[in-house]
């Protein structure tokens, strides 16, 4: 029997469940849902005029979790203006829109609105 270096089938097979394993766990590590209460370390926060439908989507390419009224979510490549607009056709009005903590100029936050 000539020895190669290629592992054998059980190796193979043990392989590619830790493959599994771990794409699982970090699959669920980043998919975790981020409480609201992190909203100090969320790139983007809003309050709604209305409490949000969902507590988890998408909106303006950004992943967004909400509780009540207050949404927050990580950074975008997007401009702020295009974030708020895509959460804006999702969740409805938006009474306050910030990023990292700076609140909206008024005029962009209507425009946002409108």
């Amino acid at each position: 029997m000539i020895k190669t270096l290629s592992p054998s089938t059980s190796g193979k097979l043990a392989i590619l469940a830790s493959a599994l394993v771990y794409t699982g766990l970090s699959f669920g590590v980043a998919t975790s849902s981020m409480p609201v209460s992190a909203a100090g370390t969320a790139y983007y926060s809003a309050t709604l005029a209305t409490p949000a439908t969902e507590s988890r989507f998408v909106a303006g390419g950004v992943a967004w979790t909400c509780e009540g009224t207050t949404c927050v979510a990580g950074k975008a490549a997007a401009r702020p203006l295009r974030i708020c607009r895509g959460l804006n056709r999702k969740s409805g009005e938006i009474v306050n829109f910030k990023m990292l903590g700076q609140p909206m100029e008024a005029e962009e936050l209507a425009k946002c609105n409108g």
